[in-house]
């Protein structure tokens, strides 16, 4: 039973973990393109 949990938590975990960093990606993404609009913008 104490494997079965364990191994429920870390699929979980690593989960969790992965798109947490596709989070993240979107959001790099999103300011950058931002950053681009007040460049083009300024020109």
């Amino acid at each position: 039973m104490k494997r079965i949990l364990s191994l429920t938590l870390v699929t979980l975990f690593t989960v969790s973990l992965l798109s947490g960093c596709n989070t993240m990606r979107g959001a790099g993404e999103d300011i950058e393109q931002g950053g681009e609009a007040v460049q083009r913008s300024a020109d």
